[in-house]
């Protein structure tokens, strides 16, 4: 099934290039372009694309706005673009909360060099937007400080269809047939871990703030955070959930220690690997290996932590597609540890937490508004 697309953008330079790449895909049909962000609004009421693309900065209303209204009125999966610095990692963590799905780099050269590499993932990541649905006309509540005495009540989360086969996003995602295991209400007694880790991907800059925002400043494991994200992003992304949680959150650097209520976020770029320094968590930021295609990647830290606290750390993998986490879920689990996934229905996108439940190796599926509850009641 052909993928319908709106670009939006005020390049008209931007707009004709990217409409080339997409279309000679034969998967992709560009139905409509716009100069600025309240024509894309108007011309999303009236096409209904599978998947719009969106520039942050335009004249007349600019792009978070537009993917605000967007979800307001018809929500459509929305792809943003925007530029790896600082700046362009605020304003684009803004559009993700807004309830854009994904993003990329405006300057093509910083997806890739090579023209076909770039032709094969501007594409690959429009088709895969296509698949996840966009987030539901109810906002996501604030979350309350970190000094708030109660956590935040966690708002509905978005749906995503798994598949490789490409339907329009209006329509209900269907349920994934061979799940294992099935969702269960059995829950196993609490315990104490050494490490939770949480590893996600597409979805995960909202899911993690959902998840993190229901736990107290004394939460008793310390956390490790693997998102997919650029170099640029990361910083930024751990200064807004340590604004928005109760516990502190920041960026990894090599050495740091691990303790009760804070959470690391593995820098992107780089791998971050747990250690066990006479039973003190430590961990270590190392250079990111060209031949992996995640930098920082799941299976990296996940499989680390299997190995310095062999059946003493929880693992979570939230939404996000691909499978990267599998494979780390898969040492953990061999070595004792419990691994928790995101349900199907509350994934932007139902890839990485497919892979682990498919491959047998989920104790628990829950849905995003279980989790950070459940982590509550699960970890002592």
């Amino acid at each position: 099934m052909t993928v319908s697309v709106l670009v939006v953008d005020d390049s008209g330079f931007f707009r004709k290039r990217l409409t080339e790449i997409l279309t000679s895909s034969g998967q992709i049909r560009v139905v409509g372009v716009a100069a600025n962000g309240r024509e894309g609004v108007e011309l999303a009421e009236s096409l209904r694309p599978d998947v719009i693309t969106m520039d942050y900065e335009m004249p007349i209303m600019d792009g978070i706005s537009a993917v605000r209204e967007i979800m307001k009125k018809h929500p459509i999966p929305v792809l943003m673009f925007s530029s790896l610095t600082y700046e362009g990692a605020r304003i684009t963590l803004d559009a993700l909360e807004a309830g854009a799905v994904d993003f990329l780099p405006k300057n093509f050269e910083e997806i890739a060099r090579d023209g076909s590499q770039l032709q094969k993932i501007l594409i690959d990541r429009v088709l895969d937007v296509a698949r996840s649905r966009p987030a539901s006309r109810a906002q996501p509540t604030s979350p309350s400080p970190r000094t708030a005495p109660q956590p935040t009540p966690i708002a509905p989360a978005r749906t995503a269809a798994p598949g490789r086969s490409v339907a329009p996003a209006r329509q209900a995602a269907q349920p994934l047939q061979d799940e294992t295991p099935k969702r269960t209400s059995r829950k196993s007694p609490a315990r104490h871990f050494s490490v939770v880790a949480i590893g996600t991907s597409t979805g995960g800059p909202v899911a993690l703030q959902r998840v993190l925002a229901a736990l107290p400043a004394s939460f008793p494991s310390p956390i490790v955070l693997v998102q997919h994200m650029p170099a640029s992003f990361t910083p930024a992304f751990a200064e807004r959930l340590n604004k928005l949680c109760k516990i502190e959150v920041r960026q990894a650097e090599d050495g740091d220690i691990l303790r009760p209520g804070l959470a690391l976020l593995a820098p992107g770029g780089k791998q971050m690997m747990v250690e066990n320094r006479g039973g003190q968590p430590r961990v270590r930021i190392l250079p990111g290996d060209e031949r992996l295609n995640y930098r920082p990647c799941v299976d990296v830290t996940f499989g680390s932590l299997a190995r310095a606290f062999p059946g003493k750390t929880l693992g979570v993998i939230l939404t996000g597609m691909g499978s990267d986490g599998k494979e780390g879920c898969r040492m953990m689990k061999q070595s004792g540890s419990p691994i928790w996934s995101q349900d199907e229905k509350s994934s932007v996108i139902y890839g990485m937490p497919m892979a682990v439940a498919k491959a047998g190796l989920s104790d628990e599926i829950l849905s995003l508004d279980e989790i950070g509850p459940r982590l509550l009641e699960g970890v002592c």
